[in-house]
């Protein structure tokens, strides 16, 4: 649909001269010589951008301006202007004017501007609906909270996410670490900011020095271009840095250095650059045994644990379990078109579950269920809960310390579901001491 300019002009041919310069560029024009009709008629249709004649008997382009501005204030407005003196042109821009043409003007000018207009205007709409997806995707009251855990942390969130002071969100894998750092993002100052993520164990350590800190061309082979690293696209808004606890001894002192100064040094470069960014990071790991381990600097963990987000996992938030699992089951239901409910049974095997992989593992199996369920109601066979998570057809990834951790996670976790969460049993079963355990357990984060 072409856009639709209005034309208010108190010289019928000037006003004709307009539109005949826009219908060329396939806009639709409707035409006022009066600026009060103009106001009048910007009530009976919807309009694109208005072109209005400054000077007019009666009510003149600057009372049409502030009418609209009033009344329609995303509408972008333009002045045709025989008085293009520096002094006009100040107060339209003051007024709220887009921009001005003087007179005589060029027909490619006046195409241009009206084209910028309508191009700002766009985005402008784009950028609102952009802004209110987000805040309801990430509302604090969009989230399914049960639990008084799952309160406590929203209030939290909400207490957190004005100020610019760092976070480290802890939490097991699946918890939804990259959802409350979008909440603190998307509930600050900085929401107009981007917010940029990064997994930091996706990137080879000289890779990731890389990606956050840029580099120039030139700093190494196949670098045949500058590039701008994650703290320089995320200026202004947040930066999330995920499993924050995978980064090595050389890369931490550089990031300390980042976060004490507030500059970063671009690979090859030798000019620092300031950034604002606020810092948000998380990991899986129990921070502090890494701390003891030599693993992790403490001058950094002090730096980025400003305020400490510590997430529970599912099993902690019990009253959450049926909730989610009901909400996840109305989304994928929907996706189907189909109209599915859990049966007594199958809510009950889903309490009884440990749910090692936490949300994420819930939603899998839910997305599951409403996938291989027959009829309109899913029984437990349909959830599959009883089939290892950790199978030999699953490939080898990260460091043979992952895999062994991979490993040792899966059987505690199966001798811990068979002792219905025992853990003197579970120990036994594994034949080792409860303080053993109990260290495997906090190290793994189960």
């Amino acid at each position: 649909m072409n856009a639709r300019i209005l034309i208010v002009d108190d010289q019928e041919r000037m006003g004709e001269v307009i539109a005949t310069a826009l219908r060329s560029a396939g806009y639709e024009c409707d035409f006022s010589s009066d600026g009060e009709r103009a106001i009048a008629l910007l009530g009976d249709r919807a309009y694109d951008a208005v072109v209005t004649d400054w000077k007019m008997s009666e009510v003149d382009g600057m009372e049409v301006l502030r009418r609209v501005k009033r009344d329609y204030p995303a509408l972008p407005v333009i002045f045709i202007t025989a008085y293009g003196s520096v002094p006009s042109a100040v107060a339209a821009m003051r007024a709220g004017a887009f921009d001005y043409v003087t007179k005589p003007f060029d027909n490619d000018e006046l195409r241009a501007t009206v084209g910028r207009a309508l191009e700002m205007s766009r985005l402008r709409r784009e950028n609102s609906d952009l802004r209110q997806v987000a805040a309801s995707r990430y509302s604090p009251e969009s989230m399914v909270s049960e639990s008084r855990r799952s309160r406590e942390l929203i209030n939290l969130v909400r207490r957190a996410a004005p100020s610019h002071a760092a976070i480290l969100i802890q939490g097991e894998s699946g918890t939804g670490k990259e959802l409350v750092a979008r909440m603190l993002h998307y509930y600050s100052d900085r929401v107009g900011g981007p917010f940029v993520a990064v997994n930091c164990k996706a990137f080879a350590p000289g890779v990731l020095e890389s990606e956050l800190f840029g580099h120039e061309k030139g700093a190494f082979t196949g670098a045949v271009g500058a590039h701008a690293g994650c703290f320089e696209r995320a200026h202004g808004g947040t930066l999330f840095l995920d499993e924050i606890a995978e980064v090595g001894d050389d890369f931490q002192a550089k990031l300390l250095r980042v976060l004490q100064e507030g500059e970063v040094l671009r690979v090859g470069g030798t000019a620092t650059r300031h950034v604002d960014v606020r810092m948000v990071a998380a990991t899986n790991r129990v921070i502090q045994d890494e701390i003891v381990a030599g693993r992790f600097r403490e001058d950094l963990f002090f730096r980025l644990n400003v305020i400490p987000v510590q997430i529970p996992s599912l099993r902690e938030r019990a009253e959450d379990i049926i909730p989610l699992a009901r909400h996840f089951l109305s989304i994928h239901a929907a996706e189907a078109n189909r109209k599915l409910e859990f049966s007594p049974e199958s809510e009950a095997a889903l309490l009884r579950h440990r749910w090692p992989g936490n949300v994420r593992e819930l939603e899998n199996v839910v997305e599951r269920a409403a996938v291989l369920c027959a009829t309109d109601r899913i029984q437990p066979e349909d959830l599959m809960l009883d089939r290892p998570i950790f199978g030999r057809e699953l490939p080898f990834k990260g460091s043979l310390q992952d895999s062994i951790d991979d490993l040792v996670r899966a059987r505690i976790v199966a001798a811990l579901d068979a002792s219905e969460g025992n853990r003197a049993q579970a120990a036994r079963a594994l034949d080792i001491d409860r303080a053993t355990l109990w260290r495997w357990i906090r190290r793994l984060g189960i």
